[in-house]
């Protein structure tokens, strides 16, 4: 059947008198999908089918927030289970106890556990707790990484034109909207990413004002940035030298890369550590994790966090199903994820040097993402900025459509993979990219 996506365009045109830029999020708009975007009708395993009856292997997976693929039959069950005996009851449940017991007994350092919806609440609340349990009120936030978006975070999270960004050793901020509270960046130390020296500095600089360090263990939102060896290490060796907290945000890559995430991935162990997206296995859970001491200052009258919808019912179900899953078989799950993560990043390889392509695929366990680069490596925001050519990634992403393969059409975002992908996914989307390039 020729690809067409009539009904897609339709409801964009619907859409557009309802809600701004026709959709809830602009990722989803026009912005990365040119003229309008594509409307899923549903998902099943590896594979989303639109409202055109276009079916596609799906790599992107809303935006890594499903390990096990769409509609996987334990997750559906557990949420036909708590739906059909309560969806909420903004009271204690025992749903809570037995996820935040999943989550102790798979991530480091979390002694303790507090539920929110969203990646966005769970990095807030992290911040409020480590300013109140240190009583400082400044926190060094990276280039390029982006953890929500709350006033505080909104700089230097998008990607900008290399001459705006200022010198690496006194970076620009740039705020990324407009109607921030006017004194929301002031405490909000910028500084470049895999740079232990400049980290350094600034803890130098705004000695014995620093609560945190946060950041992404890999960055996330610049395609797919691994650590430099030993930098993760180096944070949490610099930070522990100066009573430092250090938050590591896995909104992106918890459940993802390891039963554990990237604590035990990359073995650290922070202070506090942040999940969304994967935890809910589709649905708005969230929370973040610490030690118990530190944990406790959210005791009442200390550091206040409060939400209706915290520990959702019906999510936590969900996360029960999904995170059991995960971890069966000694976390057979993150095995089969990576292995074929790294048959599909080979196969890229071989394709662009066969066609004389320079482009690059950069991955961490089963996160992946192509760059349109003469580079050899991607290190940090300012180089994504500088070397990636985001508009030809667009275009490429855009021509996968048509060959049924749905990876991200942002350059900034990542395609990832889950336990519903196969080997035959694999060569499906290998003989696309051949065509297209």
């Amino acid at each position: 059947m020729p690809f067409s996506t009539t009904r897609s365009q339709a409801l964009f045109e619907r859409a557009l008198q309802v809600m701004v830029e026709g959709g809830s999020s602009p990722s989803r708009g026009p912005a990365n999908y040119g003229a309008y975007p594509l409307f899923i009708q549903r998902g099943q395993g590896s594979h989303i089918y639109d409202v055109d009856g276009n079916a596609y292997v799906d790599w992107m997976m809303a935006y890594g927030a499903l390990p096990l693929g769409h509609a996987h039959p334990l997750v559906v069950e557990a949420i036909q289970e708590a739906a059909a005996t309560g969806t909420l009851f903004a009271a204690a449940t025992e749903i809570e106890v037995e996820v935040a017991e999943l989550i102790q007994q798979l991530v480091p350092g979390a002694e303790r556990v507090r539920f929110a919806n969203t990646g966005t609440e769970a990095a807030m609340a992290a911040i409020r707790l480590a300013r109140g349990y240190t009583g400082r009120p400044k926190f060094i936030k990276f280039e390029g990484h982006y953890h929500g978006w709350y006033d505080d975070f909104l700089v230097n999270a998008h990607p900008h034109p290399p001459v705006s960004l200022g010198h690496r050793r006194n970076p620009v901020k740039i705020a990324d909207s407009s109607g921030l509270n006017r004194r929301a960046l002031e405490d909000t130390v910028v500084v470049p990413w895999n740079d232990l020296e400049a980290v350094e500095r600034a803890v130098d600089t705004w000695r014995g004002q620093i609560a945190a360090i946060i950041t992404e263990p890999v960055m996330a939102n610049m395609g797919v940035i691994p650590p430099a060896p030993g930098y993760l290490q180096g944070l949490r060796e610099l930070s522990r030298a100066h009573d430092i907290l250090l938050i590591l945000d896995e909104t992106v890559t918890g459940f993802r890369v390891a039963p554990g995430g990237c604590q035990e991935y990359f073995g650290v162990t922070a202070d506090i550590a942040t999940f969304g997206k994967a935890l809910g296995a589709g649905l708005p859970v969230a929370g973040f994790v610490g030690r118990a001491e530190l944990m406790q200052a959210l005791e009442w009258g200390g550091v206040l966090h409060y939400g209706t919808q915290n520990a959702s019912r019906v999510g936590l179900f969900a996360a029960r199903a999904s995170l059991r899953e995960l971890a069966r078989d000694d976390g057979a799950a993150f095995r089969h994820m990576r292995g074929l993560a790294e048959h599909l990043c080979g196969g890229l390889r071989d394709l662009f040097a066969q066609t004389g392509t320079a482009a690059i695929v950069q991955h961490v366990g089963p996160m992946l993402q192509i760059m349109f680069t003469d580079r050899l490596a991607i290190r940090d925001y300012r180089e994504f900025c500088a070397h990636v050519d985001r508009a030809r990634y667009q275009r490429f992403a855009w021509a996968l459509f048509e060959q049924g393969v749905y990876m991200t059409p942002s350059a900034a975002l990542h395609s990832v993979v889950t336990l519903a992908h196969t080997e035959e996914d694999v060569q499906r989307t290998l003989q696309a990219v051949g065509r297209v390039l």
